[in-house]
C-alpha cells in the first residue's frame, strides 16, 4: 500500500508495483464558482483552500488517467490547466488533457422552458443545469497521450433520439413540457465523451466518462428521474452497436452516475443493469466506510461513482479516498470520494 499524504485512507484490493499497472481514477471535484472565470482565479491565487485539497488528494492518489466532474469549463481550458499546474508542482504531471465545452449552462437555439417551471431563463432551462455556460463540467486529464482524433463526443444526442427514450410526459400523455423542448433538448445534461488513450504497450484503452444528472429537483413527471435513466443507459446501447461503432476492448467506464444501485431516489435498474453486465466488470472498491463515494448531508452516503473496466481487463487492486479525519483533505476538497482502480497492462 502506498504511504498516502493529506491523511487519506485507502483500502487496496491487491497490492500491485507501478511499473506493471495503469492507474484509472475518477473524481468529482465539485471545483464549481458562481461566475465564469472565478475558479481559474482562486486557482491561481493558491490560497482557495477548497482547490488545494482537490490538488492533495490528486496527488496523493497518483492516477494515470483521471476523469474530472463538476469543474468549470472555459473556452481556453486555462481553468484545467491552472489545476494540472498545481498537480505538476507536487510531482504529478498531467501533459494530456480534455476539456470539450459541456451542456452545463448551454443555452438552446432559442429561449424555451425546458423543466417545465413556467418559465424561461433560468439555470434548468439551458441544455444541462448550469447558471453560465460550463459551470460544473468535465474533463480529462492524462499522463499517457491522448488520440484526439479519436474522441467521440455524444453530448449533442437530442434526448428524443436514443432509442427507447424514457421521455417524460403529462398525465395526459403530451411530451413534458413540450413538444418545442423535446426537439430541441439533449441528453446529456453535462457530457458523455469517448477518450482513446494510448497504451505504452501499443493498444488504446477506450476511456468513457460522463456525468448524469441527480434523479431529483423534478415534479411527477420524473423528467430528471428518467434522464439520469437514460444518460446511464447510453453506454449500453453503444456497446449495443446502436449510436454507432460499438468501441474496441479494452475500455472503462468512469465517471459519475449520481444513482446508487440500492439507495437513495432514481431508478435504480439503469445502474443495476450496467453493473451487471458481461462486457463489464466491477471492482467494488472499498473504503472504511464500504463502496459509499459520496456523503450528502442530511441523505447520508452512497455509491454513486464508478470505475468499470471492460470484461477482459484484469484489475489489480481499487480503492476509495475517505477521509479518515474532519480535517483531511479528502474532506475539504469535495462531498465525493476519489475512486481508483489498477489494472493489469500485460
Amino acid at each position: 500500500m502506498r504511504q498516502l499524504a493529506a491523511g487519506l485512507l485507502l483500502t487496496l484490493a491487491a497490492a500491485t508495483g507501478r511499473a506493471e499497472t495503469l492507474r484509472i481514477a475518477t473524481f468529482n471535484t465539485e471545483l464549481s464558482r458562481d461566475g465564469p472565470g472565478l475558479l481559474l482565479r482562486d486557482i491561481k491565487r493558491g490560497t482557495d483552500p477548497q482547490a488545494a485539497a482537490v490538488a492533495d488528494v490528486i496527488a496523493a492518489v497518483q492516477p494515470d488517467v483521471l476523469a474530472l466532474q463538476g469543474i468549470d469549463w472555459d473556452y481556453g481550458g486555462r481553468a484545467l490547466a491552472a489545476l494540472a499546474g498545481r498537480l505538476a508542482d507536487k510531482g504529478l504531471s498531467f501533459p494530456y488533457r480534455v476539456s470539450l465545452q459541456p451542456n452545463a449552462g448551454l443555452p438552446p437555439p432559442a429561449p424555451l422552458d425546458l423543466d417545465g417551471d413556467g418559465r424561461v431563463g433560468g439555470p434548468r432551462d439551458n441544455q444541462g443545469y448550469g447558471r453560465f455556460r460550463g459551470q460544473g463540467g468535465i474533463a480529462l486529464l492524462s499522463r499517457l497521450p491522448v488520440s484526439h482524433e479519436g474522441i467521440r463526443d455524444f453530448s449533442a444526442l437530442l434526448w428524443r433520439d436514443l432509442p427507447d427514450a424514457l421521455l417524460p410526459q403529462h398525465p395526459d400523455g403530451r411530451p413534458f413540457p413540450s413538444p418545442e423542448a423535446q426537439a430541441v433538448q439533449r441528453l446529456s445534461s453535462t457530457g458523455h465523451w469517448l477518450v482513446p488513450v494510448d497504451l505504452p504497450d501499443g493498444r488504446r484503452l477506450n476511456v468513457m466518462t460522463f456525468h448524469a444528472a441527480p434523479p431529483v429537483f423534478d415534479g411527477p413527471e420524473d423528467r430528471n428521474g428518467r434522464r439520469n435513466h437514460d444518460e446511464i443507459r447510453l453506454w449500453q446501447l453503444l456497446l449495443d452497436g446502436r449510436l454507432g461503432p460499438v468501441p474496441e476492448a479494452p475500455f472503462v467506464i468512469a465517471g459519475d452516475a449520481n444513482l446508487d444501485p440500492a439507495k437513495g431516489e432514481g431508478r435504480k435498474q439503469a445502474i443495476r443493469s450496467l453493473l451487471a453486465d458481461p462486457r463489464l466488470q466491477d471492482p467494488q472498491p472499498q473504503s472504511p466506510q464500504g463502496t459509499a463515494t459520496v456523503d450528502w448531508q442530511g441523505i447520508g452516503q452512497m455509491r454513486v461513482d464508478y470505475v468499470l473496466p471492460s470484461a477482459g481487463l484484469t484489475v489489480a487492486g481499487s480503492g476509495i479516498a475517505w477521509p479518515d479525519a474532519p480535517d483531511a483533505a479528502a474532506a475539504a476538497a469535495s462531498r465525493h470520494r476519489l475512486v481508483w482502480v489498477d489494472l493489469l497492462l500485460d
